[in-house]
């Protein structure tokens, strides 16, 4: 008997059309990207700051045995205080703990946090220092956010370790974002993620401390974890938002802070908008950081509206969440952009979740956030100033490096 002619077994609560649906998603994913997904898995989305940051200091201060982080930002704060004192304090404990930086993106970090975390006994580690780097290699970085803590318990997603990720997104100075706290089998995903950027920056990939335990069965969620690395050629990033695309069926949404595509995945939103699909991105407003990748990203917006594509962006603050989610069943949450850089040159990593209760949560937010946002309007963005078309034109030639 060949094994995809057996159904799926019934889930209760599940229709038999929304159960073949993450079915067919299931296999498409694992048999063109190579990862296979694991069942009983449990997530919590987190939402800004508030949430965000006690549940991971919360797990690091629970440690007994390992603590592996790893974060392309990490500036200054408060919380950039509080998250170095509870890394020495676990090292001092005795617990082993890890800390990889992005050359690049964490270069603001305070001395005397590094030397703090040092002298307790933490292992400091940086990803691709540019004064060390061939200019190639200077423009590959690490931009993936893990926290694994005693193998069991893992974060990932968009925020880094600044005060500008405090609070509850209320004015521009808390910035909108999304992490996930994941328990059960997909924490070896999140896990590998660290491992492989960190063999490249130290000697030792593992030690006693590691138990290489397994996972109970923590809730029902089906997740594959997908890893983006720099190098030349189609990747898994770019397979994976290509198939939940193509097979997204009724609604399509993204949410992300930096939306520089290349003309091909233009070209597939509009496809899919065309037959039918309802699009939807939500996109930085006023207050993005990133100005070149916003208009980098305007540059495409006519032709994206004349397709059917809905546009808006969000008002209050920065909006720095990475997530899409498909036809009320799969979700995408991870470090991953809508742009070049996140899809050709750095190191990324993706979860994609089937679970009808996972993806209603980032739906119900998605949809608080649209009520800060703003449509864009194809009349009136066909009359927009010549200056700002100007502007627009300008980041062309330097769009794959945004």
């Amino acid at each position: 008997m060949i094994l995809d002619d057996v159904p799926a077994a019934p889930v209760p609560g599940v229709t038999p059309d929304t159960a073949a649906r993450k079915q067919r998603l299931r296999r498409r994913l694992e048999r063109l990207i190579g990862v296979a997904a694991t069942e009983g898995n449990q997530l919590v989305p987190l939402r800004n700051g508030d949430e965000i940051f006690p549940a991971m200091l919360g797990a690091i201060r629970s440690a007994r045995h390992t603590v592996d982080m790893m974060t392309f930002v990490y500036w200054r704060g408060q919380i950039a205080h509080d998250f170095a004192a509870a890394l020495a304090d676990r090292a001092r404990a005795g617990v082993r703990v890890r800390l990889l930086l992005d050359g690049f993106g964490a270069k603001k970090i305070e001395r005397r946090l590094l030397d703090l975390m040092s002298a307790a006994g933490v292992q400091v580690a940086w990803f691709r220092k540019p004064v060390l780097l061939s200019p190639f290699k200077q423009n590959h970085r690490c931009h993936r956010k893990a926290l694994v803590v005693d193998e069991r318990t893992a974060f990932t997603g968009g925020v880094g370790i600044a005060e500008e990720w405090c609070g509850d997104a209320r004015h521009a100075g808390e910035w909108r974002d999304t992490h996930v706290q994941v328990r059960g089998p997909a924490v070896d995903g999140i896990a590998a993620a660290f491992a492989q950027n960190w063999a490249e920056c130290h000697d030792e990939l593992f030690d006693d401390r590691d138990r290489f335990t397994e996972h109970p069965q923590a809730g029902s969620a089906v997740v594959q974890v997908v890893r983006g690395s720099a190098s030349i050629g189609w990747q898994d990033m770019q397979t994976l938002i290509r198939v939940m695309l193509t097979s997204a069926e009724e609604r399509f949404r993204l949410a992300t802070a930096y939306f520089a595509p290349d003309t091909y995945f233009i070209d597939l939103l509009c496809e899919t908008a065309r037959r039918g699909v309802r699009v939807e991105i939500l996109l930085p407003g006023p207050h993005t950081d990133q100005r070149a990748c916003q208009l980098a990203g305007q540059h495409h917006y006519a032709r994206l509206l004349r397709a059917g594509v809905h546009i808006r962006q969000y008002q209050p603050t920065m909006m720095h969440a990475k997530i899409i989610t498909v036809d009320s069943v799969a979700a995408l949450i991870g470090s991953t952009n809508f742009n070049r850089r996140s899809m050709d040159h750095d190191e990324e990593v993706m979860l994609t979740v089937l679970d009808e209760e996972f993806t209603a949560s980032l739906d119900r937010d998605y949809e608080a956030d649209l009520r800060h946002s703003v449509d864009i309007d194809l009349t009136r963005w066909r009359r927009r100033a010549v200056l700002q078309r100007a502007k627009e034109a300008a980041v062309v030639p330097i769009r794959r490096f945004l």
